[in-house]
């Protein structure tokens, strides 16, 4: 990786310099007319580039605080920011061949005690997300999602938010984990691994309305026991 920064303004953006000649803040200027998809609680953008695809996602707060600060976090510091977290999380997790999008670029824009933040990654060709494969009845291969699972787990790696907007098939059928903020390393104990199944299965119950058939689980499960 040729890890590369550039300051302007208020902005701070950090890239790779091997994909990217250059970078500055046009590339987080979301296109007018793209649809944002579902999933996610960011504000999520396709951005065509000439025959590649990124996804620009604007960092956005859940819950209650939302209603307050919206898009604002506290400044602690440039390297314990959101975008710089995920975006070096993403890149030691690609560069170990994990199935993870490839991340390009991150910008922080402080102002004051306060930053707002962006992250853009390559998108992953074709790809499709559990949720969106339910909603069409489509088959998913359940074992091959528990084994993905599974390869995550034994790196050490804890996704904050497992559901099924996050876990995606691509056009041959495997399976890649996205979203990764506020993810990170874990160590010890294992509890945070049965948490990580527990969210994604109250996720696909909240998609099927409780209806998720039991042998779905079932060879989900085979699958993470069998491992990746």
């Amino acid at each position: 990786m040729t890890e590369k920064t550039l300051a302007t303004g208020r902005a701070v953006i950090l890239y790779d310099g091997r994909l990217l000649d250059h970078a500055d803040e046009t590339l987080f200027t979301p296109p007018t007319a793209a649809a944002s998809p579902a999933g996610g609680r960011g504000s999520t953008w396709i951005v065509q580039q000439g025959g590649d695809e990124w996804v620009l996602r604007h960092y956005r707060r859940g819950g209650l605080l939302a209603r307050f600060l919206d898009d604002s976090y506290l400044w602690t510091g440039l390297e314990s920011t959101r975008p710089w977290r995920e975006w070096r999380l993403l890149y030691e997790l690609y560069k170990d061949d994990l199935p993870v999008p490839q991340p390009l670029a991150a910008r922080v824009v402080r102002s004051g005690l306060l930053y707002r933040g962006d992250l853009i990654t390559r998108r992953i060709p074709k790809a499709r997300s559990i949720a969106e494969l339910l909603s069409v009845a489509a088959p998913v291969p359940w074992d091959a999602v528990g084994r993905c699972v599974r390869r995550f787990h034994d790196a050490g790696v804890w996704h904050a938010d497992l559901n099924a907007h996050n876990v995606l098939l691509d056009a041959e059928g495997r399976v890649h984990l996205v979203d990764f903020d506020r993810s990170g390393h874990r160590s010890g104990a294992t509890g945070w691994k049965q948490a990580n199944l527990t969210r994604l299965r109250r996720s696909l119950d909240k998609l099927t309305q409780g209806r998720l058939e039991a042998a779905a689980w079932s060879s989900l499960l085979d699958g993470y026991r069998a491992g990746g």
